[in-house]
């Protein structure tokens, strides 16, 4: 699948062709420069290597230095890899928000908030104790039984406690493209993705 590499602006709403209010989020899409073709010949498979959002030489490394030089582009921030791209694009090329169009519906990947150590009710969605009787005290938010007792002697693997939450890799699938600007770069798609302002998202589009 391909795809471009962005950054998550905010969340607004418009009005569609109905008057209805939708809400939706606003990323920043490109463009992105071609800084490695991958082929079949010698990788073994065919990719594009995107880079997106310019950086300081000073903070480089040699490496990567030497990699966006060969590419006769300026060290990037983000790089991704895409397959699926259709036609011929060569080192150095860029990649511009009118892949999409306005209508199709794309998977948007990123970063989710960190929350931090969270607890059951929060973490997994646990009612708490309902504010019952059972001797309950000040416990409404508390897990209750993990099920353990002298067999299984433990508690197993996976069982649903407090811990820490957010800071993963999410994919948020099928939102549909509202808008394409251009000119600004920006790409408009139907409901939230994951990630705080200014976080990096990759967009991808199925062929």
């Amino acid at each position: 699948m391909s795809g471009l590499i962005g950054k998550k602006v905010g969340m607004t709403s418009i009005f569609d062709e109905n008057g209805k209010n939708v809400p939706c989020t606003v990323i920043e899409a490109g463009p992105c420069v071609v800084t490695q073709v991958r082929t079949e010949e010698v990788d073994g498979y065919t990719a594009l290597q995107l880079g997106f959002d310019d950086k300081a030489e000073k903070r480089a490394n040699k490496a990567e230095a030497g990699h966006f030089k060969k590419a006769g582009t300026s060290p990037k921030r983000k790089v991704v890899e895409f397959q699926g791209f259709e036609g011929e694009y060569k080192l150095g090329d860029t990649v511009g928000v009118d892949l999409f169009t306005e209508g199709e519906f794309v998977d948007v990947v990123g970063t989710s908030k960190g929350k931090g150590f969270q607890g059951v009710v929060k973490r997994h969605g646990f009612g708490g104790v309902g504010q019952q009787t059972h001797g309950q005290h000040n416990r409404l938010r508390a897990p209750g039984s993990i099920g353990a007792a002298s067999y299984p002697a433990r508690v197993f693997k996976g069982m649903k406690m407090a811990g820490r939450m957010g800071g993963e890799r999410v994919t948020v699938q099928n939102l549909r493209v509202l808008k394409v600007v251009p000119e600004k770069n920006l790409l408009v798609v139907k409901g939230a993705i994951p990630g705080h302002k200014n976080s990096y998202v990759t967009i991808q589009r199925w062929e």
